[in-house]
């Protein structure tokens, strides 16, 4: 078997496809939740802290010249970084939490009998009326 078959089988596998899924699926949401903390909640949030723009805020180690660009520690840009990641581990533990509500529904809903069972009952019905 070539290299290229054995490739191909891997890629068409289940599991490789949805985690191709989960990872586009998982960008796209990494970009609504970043828009989401840069245009929607950093604003407010800088606001009630005296007109803050967190993304400006930097420690300047050495300042720029005309021809060297500086040196700065850009900690706004950290504490954006780190309530997007806040933001996107809730909505992950919300959905794990959901998936995980909805198989114990599904574990304590009993099974019911199998056609098979279903059939033994009814011989068994039949044999026990003669």
């Amino acid at each position: 078997m070539g290299m290229l078959q054995e490739f191909r089988d891997f890629a068409a596998r289940g599991n490789v496809v949805d985690m191709a899924v989960g990872v586009i699926i998982g960008t796209a949401f990494g970009k609504i939740t970043t828009a989401l903390v840069n245009d929607v909640l950093m604003p407010p949030l800088g606001m009630v802290l005296g007109g803050v723009d967190f993304a400006d805020k930097a420690i300047v180690l050495r300042a720029a010249t005309e021809t060297d660009p500086g040196v700065a520690v850009k900690y706004g840009v950290f504490v954006n970084t780190v309530i997007d990641f806040l933001i996107v581990a809730l909505a992950v533990f919300a959905l794990v939490k959901a998936i995980n509500a909805m198989r114990k529904k599904e574990e304590a809903a009993p099974p019911g009998p199998t056609k098979d069972q279903e059939l033994l009952t009814e011989i068994r019905d039949a044999l026990r009326a003669r």
